[in-house]
């Protein structure tokens, strides 16, 4: 374990924006962060734990201590004929272990293919997609206490899940690092293909012919034709949250703009989606500078080379205000700010 001094974190941040951390610390093992606590380097400064980088807006230097996370291995905790019990640290990518689980027949996360980041982001941000979230599957994850150091198991209702959000992101921000994460999986399950775009992808395929194998690669197929790779184009995938209203709400805007996307929720309330708004309101695009909204999904805001962090986030802005201006909804950041 090292600790670098004014480091980039240009290439950590899927914006590919240029900021530097006054200090940077990768941690392989559960030790070197009991090391760093007991040795009181997290109460010298501020502190941002940083994993992949892809659900952040970096918008000026960080003045302070960033924790890189690098806790890996996966582990069958317990299996029989109809499910298995997986274990993975936090520090293994997302997306590759989503194709590991498919590779060995497993279900429940397909429909998560493609998602960028590294595995301790996904229960902080109860990351969602195609009709199903990390929750649907979770069974706990063990987090070490930023305080003490001692490692620490939280059950799915302890971790208090919501849309886009945990504990871990709220109440429980800075104070524990998420170290691993453990799912139920499946063996046998039906596909769920309840999502529009799916039925659409799905529509001339007989059901017996769809397995979690099929939908992962509908699922990857659909979000290459759709969202920009940032690798290529730096954006943090879906910058906003889709907000959620009551029916009376709905109904009002539905008199008023009869083509709004909107999906109902178990609560009765409806999650409008936030693309059409933005796509509704011309910004579909749209750019200003080295700052603009994807061509393809109006979700996404992009990074087309040099803009910094402020640049996106004042863009954001304007997004969000021409949104709330027709349609006096207001829209959410999913992306953290920083």
């Amino acid at each position: 374990m090292k600790l670098q001094e004014n480091y980039s974190l240009k290439s950590m941040n899927t914006f590919h924006v240029e900021c530097k951390a006054s200090r940077f610390v990768q941690l392989d093992h559960l030790d070197d962060l009991r090391s760093l606590i007991s040795r009181g380097e997290l109460q010298k400064s501020d502190i941002l734990i940083l994993g992949g980088g892809s659900n952040i807006l970096l918008t000026k230097d960080f003045d302070g201590l960033v924790l890189h996370p690098q806790f890996m291995g996966i582990e069958v905790l317990d299996e029989n004929e109809e499910s298995v019990k997986i274990r993975a640290g936090a520090g293994e990518k997302w997306e590759s272990f989503v194709e590991y689980t498919v590779n060995k027949g497993w279900f429940g996360i397909e429909n998560l293919a493609l998602i960028p980041g590294l595995l301790g982001a996904a229960p902080m941000q109860n990351i969602g997609a195609y009709g199903v979230e990390l929750k649907d599957v979770f069974n706990s994850l063990r987090a070490v206490n930023l305080e003490t150091g001692e490692l620490i198991e939280f059950s799915k209702e302890q971790c208090e899940f919501g849309y886009r959000t945990s504990i871990f992101k709220t109440k429980f921000k800075n104070k524990f690092l998420i170290y691993d994460i453990c799912l139920n999986l499946k063996k046998q399950a039906k596909p769920n293909t309840y999502y529009q775009a799916l039925k659409d992808y799905f529509e001339e395929i007989p059901e017996c012919d769809i397995d979690q194998k099929a939908v992962f690669k509908a699922v990857v197929n659909i979000r290459k034709s759709k969202l920009p790779d940032p690798d290529n184009l730096g954006n943090a995938g879906s910058f906003y949250k889709n907000p959620v209203v009551s029916d009376a709400k709905f109904n009002d805007l539905k008199n008023r703009f009869p083509g709004i996307v909107a999906y109902v929720q178990e609560d009765a309330n409806v999650k409008i989606a936030a693309g059409w708004l933005i796509d509704q309101a011309g910004l579909k695009g749209f750019r200003k500078g080295d700052v603009g909204v994807h061509e393809k999904q109006a979700l996404v805001l992009v990074n087309y080379g040099k803009a910094n962090g402020q640049e996106i986030y004042d863009f954001s802005e304007y997004v969000k205000q021409t949104v709330k201006n027709i349609f006096d909804l207001s829209i959410e950041r999913e992306v953290n700010i920083v």
